[in-house]
């Protein structure tokens, strides 16, 4: 009977916890469908030219796939560029048509967000995200 409950209970924690993961990134996909898409793509890709200035300045939207540079930032980085938006983190003066999502989205939200998009990244990006993220929380007193 006890390696029975504990079969169950093991088979429980190995279905359960990815089910739940699985269902934050859908929620994820489906929060940045609704707030994020429109400036970043549907599929991750950015805007055209993303590295070229606009006339009037500010940056095109970048992608948040691979080939972007969102993975060379920490989770608690990206938490705080979504919430307060890019031109609060740089600050001197940057100007972005990004705004942030604070009185939008809450922290779980955003957190989906970013789980989609990482779910989206091969896994050598991933893993070197995974890695920077670590260390920042590793550096943080």
């Amino acid at each position: 009977m006890k390696k029975t409950i504990r079969l169950a209970a093991v088979l429980l924690a190995t279905t359960v916890l990815p089910v739940a993961a699985q269902s934050d990134v859908l929620m994820g996909e489906r929060l940045y469908q609704e707030n994020c898409a429109s400036c970043h793509g549907a599929n991750l890709e950015g805007q055209p030219d993303w590295r070229t200035r606009l006339p009037n300045g500010k940056l095109p939207a970048p992608p948040h796939d691979a080939s972007g540079h969102t993975w060379h930032h920490p989770d608690r980085v990206l938490l705080d560029i979504v919430k307060r938006g890019p031109a609060a983190i740089v600050g001197n003066g940057y100007e972005s048509d990004m705004p942030g999502y604070k009185d939008v989205l809450t922290d779980d939200e955003i957190t989906a967000i970013i789980d989609y998009i990482k779910s989206r990244w091969p896994n050598r990006i991933r893993a070197s995200q995974e890695s920077r993220s670590l260390a920042d929380e590793q550096a943080q007193p």
